[in-house]
């Protein structure tokens, strides 16, 4: 991975980095956060909650606003 990044002139890429960018991906995508959370192997939805929540409000909100009758405006 280190030498795949450095070819890609990508710094402080990780393991990390790329399980939190598929996490957020699934779930922006539609992914229920309790299957998220088994998927990462949080023992606790409280954890996944923490990290992850604040993107399945933001993603609900912006399919309102896309879906929803603009009346006009």
């Amino acid at each position: 991975m280190n030498d795949a990044c450095d070819a890609a002139a990508i710094e402080d890429c990780n393991f990390h980095i790329l399980r939190h960018t598929w996490a957020s991906h699934s779930l922006m995508n539609g992914m229920p956060i309790e299957v998220l959370s088994q998927q990462l192997g949080h023992k606790n939805i409280a954890v996944t909650m923490k990290h992850y929540a604040h993107l399945c409000q933001e993603y609900k909100a912006e399919r309102v606003r896309q879906h929803a009758p603009s009346f006009g405006f």
